[in-house]
């Protein structure tokens, strides 16, 4: 299967049937973990777990790239993972990049050979969507029941904070403080001492205080700790007695006091904790006491269930048409006051304009998303002022935090905003992923002639326009009678055809 046609195949919403098979990659700063299930009665069942410590977080250098040994032992990681996911379907296994990923100054330099490793695509997912995977993946791994909950998830670049109630995640925050990271920044030499603790205490407070006094105020019901660095802790805290149930206040002292008493960081040993963790151990303690203090945490007890699940809960909520893409779109839509009316038309032309190019062009459900996506909130910038709202609506999808979205599709349905409308921006365009650019610009065409064909604004319906692809040729065929009704839509459809040269689409215009 070419990568075009895996592009396709994962964006298909099918029901996922009984018995099939679902992969969750997590591609971490610490660990790399590959979960495969089976979908049982509604369920994924976990038959295979697959994790590897990479600590990809350690290779980061000060400029934004990694270093040699983390980039091959990653690749490596990922080459036998894709040995475990060979011959699953792409539309059943989803793999998501973390903090470490978000850091580099060039993803792309590390995710194309890392997708062509693994064999699938890769998503960069933003700190608040790994937030809500995390809360999505805890909420089903524990009875369900009323109240709220706060989750702590320590990861190796970052921590998440999420407060929630049943499966819905109310409040997300990430912090950039991780195991890995915090290790090395606070006890980068090795040292362990009472004064460095209590710096590393002071940094990781006011990184807290951003958000920690609204969380304290809104309350929740219960702790629960998530990630292999809580769990940890938890193991130790059980294997020295300092702690009978779950990771209370006063044994995360005793834990500190005794973390500190090693010295070195190479002198980490205690009953419950596995050797390859012992080398990050100081980092996650730093980190959790301080947001026990900062969140006036008395009592936390300890998740099996994180991100990992959370991902094979959302492929299975997407393919039941429960996706939260689509109800960040619809939220933006109402907090920009879009013309609803007006949108749903343009929606409509523009996805029939698709069903009629897509086999030829190579489209697919998941190119079909972006211009449906695109379309609802084409006019988001008019909120800001009618000069530049094209850009103005780019601007507010790139820097917004959409539920559901990963990285790469909130820049691709930036894109298609920022190019709707006058010259489009080439540039833009040649910014994204390699493997996005050409589905990108010829989504762009389509979304380009729906707001063409619509600009009357009106509830008539809309022309019955024939549209035919040929390579990069588009032949777009109206009525003469409509178009000798509507001279300015003319007059625009054929200055479209300059302004669609620089995405190399050659646009021709017949009457009939």
């Amino acid at each position: 299967m070419n990568a075009r046609a895996e592009r396709r195949d994962a964006g298909a919403p099918t029901r996922i049937g009984e018995g099939e098979l679902l992969a969750a990659a997590d591609i971490g700063s610490n660990s790399f973990h590959l979960v495969v299930a089976r979908y049982e009665h509604g369920e994924p069942r976990v038959i295979d777990r697959l994790r590897e410590n990479i600590r990809l977080a350690a290779g980061l250098r000060s400029d934004g790239s990694l270093d040699d040994v983390h980039r091959d032992m990653a690749m490596a990681c990922l080459a036998r993972f894709g040995q475990r996911l060979r011959g699953m379907p792409a539309a059943r296994v989803r793999a998501v990049a973390t903090n470490a990923v978000r850091r580099l100054a060039a993803p792309e330099r590390f995710l194309a050979p890392a997708e062509a490793a693994l064999g699938h695509p890769i998503e960069v997912v933003s700190g608040r969507e790994e937030a809500r995977l995390i809360y999505l993946g805890v909420a089903h791994g524990i009875p369900d029941a009323p109240g709220r909950r706060l989750v702590v998830d320590i990861g190796g670049g970052s921590t998440e904070f999420i407060i929630g109630e049943r499966l819905e995640p109310l409040k997300k925050e990430s912090l950039q403080v991780g195991c890995v990271a915090s290790t090395l920044r606070f006890f980068g030499d090795g040292k362990l001492t009472p004064r460095r603790w209590q710096q590393a205490q002071t940094d990781i407070a006011v990184e807290l205080q951003q958000f920690a006094a609204d969380y304290r105020a809104f309350g929740w019901d219960e702790a629960i700790g998530s990630s292999g660095t809580v769990r940890a802790i938890d193991a130790v805290l059980h294997a020295t007695g300092w702690s009978d149930h779950g990771i209370t206040r006063a044994g995360l002292e005793r834990l500190r006091d005794a973390v500190i008493t090693c010295g070195n960081v190479d002198n980490i040993a205690f009953p419950g904790l596995n050797e390859d963790r012992a080398g990050i151990f100081a980092g996650g303690v730093a980190i959790l006491e301080a947001a026990f203090a900062a969140l006036d945490i008395e009592r936390m007890r300890v998740a099996e269930t994180s991100m990992r699940e959370g991902l094979l809960y959302d492929m299975i909520g997407r393919a039941e048409h429960r996706d939260p893409r689509r109800t960040s779109i619809d939220a933006l839509a109402q907090r920009y006051a879009v013309d609803r009316a007006h949108a749903a038309r343009v929606e409509a032309c523009a996805l029939a304009l698709f069903d009629q190019v897509a086999a030829d062009w190579q489209l697919g459900p998941t190119e079909r998303d972006w211009l449906g996506w695109a379309a609802r909130i084409h006019e988001i910038g008019l909120a800001i002022a009618h000069s530049q709202y094209h850009k103005h609506g780019a601007y507010i999808v790139e820097h917004s935090d959409l539920a559901g979205f990963a990285r790469h599709e909130q820049l691709v349905l930036a894109v298609l905003l920022r190019c709707q409308r006058r010259k489009p921006d080439a540039a833009a365009v040649r910014a994204l992923p390699e493997r996005l650019r050409l589905p990108a610009s010829r989504t762009i065409a389509l979304l380009r002639l729906a707001v063409l064909l619509q600009r009357a604004r009106a509830p008539a319906a809309p022309p019955p326009a024939a549209l035919h692809a040929d390579g990069q040729t588009l032949q777009l065929t109206l009525p003469r009678a409509w178009l000798d009704a509507h001279p300015l839509t003319g007059a625009d459809l054929e200055q479209e055809r300059a302004y669609l040269k620089p995405l190399d689409i050659k646009l021709h215009i017949a009457a009939t």
